[in-house]
């Protein structure tokens, strides 16, 4: 058990590590107003808190660095969320009342206001879209070669597919065919749309439309659409600006995990709800031992979550994104929710 002392030059320590990104010394705290101590006394609670493993030296002559448990404890009892300025809530509330039609595109925004507020790197892991339902299918005849297929889900995410139409296809088949697909087709998941193109509309299309098999070939090359759950980056370059992160080696093997085929759960654990904190080999990749990761979930709609991720130093602000991250998930689970909404009543109306 630390006593109170202990505690209160424990959370100086990392505050000022946090700030300064120098090694702490016992004479810098003793000027700090908080801590009315001598730098005799207060080195010897620092040279306590080495001994219990909650500071470390980066050689024998310097001063004191928090441990990954020092991280850790400073997280789990000394943290205390801040508050964002009044001009940056207004900010972020500004940038989330934009119309924007495209989920993806509201998750790119979310993700490039997240690294610029923060100054580290954002990641968001978008819904997954397997349980989208379509919305309204289009096929736009181009010319007498090409055409484009069109799926608009019940979030607002459109897909499109270009494809060539044979030349002994009738385009004037086009209309048939998309009554026939919004008739049948609307309100499917996506996950179900290729059964359901075999089940129930390949037998219209035969009944309705020449050449069916040619056209369904068509179709189900059309219509393949990606399910998986997307990873979004902001604010890579972000990293470089630490000093942790000068060493270019470092941040190559760092960078390298920063792409769009990596997967989700190097950065995310499956079902977490609200914040979580992971710092240095907590994270499950040797890439990630001198990071931070703060995580935080948000609503994409009935029955999808996404998450979001800030990657930082282990000297990471814990309390300042914390606070934004908390804020953001809310915005961008508002967004999504207002989204739903009118679009229910869009289908409502329609009907």
């Amino acid at each position: 058990m630390l006593t109170s002392r202990q505690l209160l030059i424990l959370q100086l320590t990392v505050n000022d590590f946090i700030e300064s990104a120098q090694p702490v010394g016992s004479r810098q705290l003793s000027k700090k107003p908080e801590a009315p101590f001598s730098p005799a006394t207060i080195r010897n609670e620092m040279a306590d808190l080495e001994e219990m493993g909650f500071l470390e030296k980066t050689h024998s002559s310097s001063g004191r660095i928090p441990s990954e448990k020092g991280y850790r404890f400073y997280v789990d009892h000394l943290m205390r969320p801040v508050h964002l300025e009044d001009s940056e809530v207004t900010y972020v509330r500004s940038l989330f009342q934009r119309e924007i039609v495209e989920s993806e595109e509201l998750i790119r925004n979310t993700a490039s206001i997240l690294s610029d507020l923060t100054s580290y790197t954002a990641v968001l892991l978008g819904p997954d879209h397997s349980m989208h339902t379509v919305k309204q299918f289009d096929v736009v005849s181009l010319n007498n070669e090409q055409a484009v297929a069109i799926i608009v889900t019940d979030t607002g995410r459109v897909e499109s597919r270009t494809f060539d139409v044979p030349n002994h296809l009738d385009v004037s088949d086009i209309e048939k065919l998309v009554n026939i697909l919004n008739d049948r087709l609307v309100g499917t998941p996506l996950s179900q749309l290729h059964y359901k193109l075999q089940t129930e509309v390949y037998s219209l299309l035969e009944r309705h439309i020449e050449r069916v098999d040619e056209w369904y070939r068509v179709l189900v090359e059309a219509m393949t659409v990606d399910q998986k759950s997307e990873l979004f980056f902001s604010g890579k370059l972000n990293m470089m600006k630490q000093p942790e992160f000068h060493d270019l080696e470092k941040v190559e093997v760092l960078f390298s995990l920063m792409d769009r085929s990596t997967p989700a759960t190097t950065f995310f654990r499956g079902n977490e709800r609200g914040i979580h904190v992971r710092i240095g080999s907590e994270n499950e990749h040797d890439a990630m031992e001198d990071c931070s990761i703060i995580t935080a979930d948000y609503t994409a709609g009935t029955g999808m979550d996404g998450a979001i991720a800030i990657i930082g130093p282990k000297r990471m602000d814990y309390e300042r994104v914390v606070s934004i991250l908390d804020v953001i998930s809310h915005q961008l689970s508002d967004q999504f929710e207002r989204r739903t909404t009118r679009y229910e009543l869009m289908r409502r109306n329609e009907r």
